[in-house]
């Protein structure tokens, strides 16, 4: 078992969490990739989809805590950032 994706899987899930607190319908293809993604991987265990699309979540995160700062807990980033490195 893979601990390094599987702490991708989960940095994924918070992320798509955060996206449905947002509740904007400009998420929900975000969060319709990770769900996939967080899906796929639990299948197959190939983190290359959640590498991707964590990356995009990240980089939307961040735009939305610099506009917003309580929007988004620095946990989730954090988490992202964390697992993708």
């Amino acid at each position: 078992m893979d601990t390094k994706s599987e702490r991708l899987r989960d940095a994924c899930d918070l992320a798509a969490q955060a996206f449905r607190k947002i509740n904007h319908a400009d998420f929900q293809d975000i969060i319709s990739k990770l769900e996939f993604c967080i899906g796929s991987y639990n299948f197959d265990k190939n983190p290359a989809g959640l590498v991707e699309f964590g990356y995009k979540a990240l980089g939307i995160l961040k735009e939305i805590k610099k506009k917003s700062p309580r929007k988004v807990s620095k946990e989730v980033i954090s988490s992202l950032e964390d697992s993708l490195s």
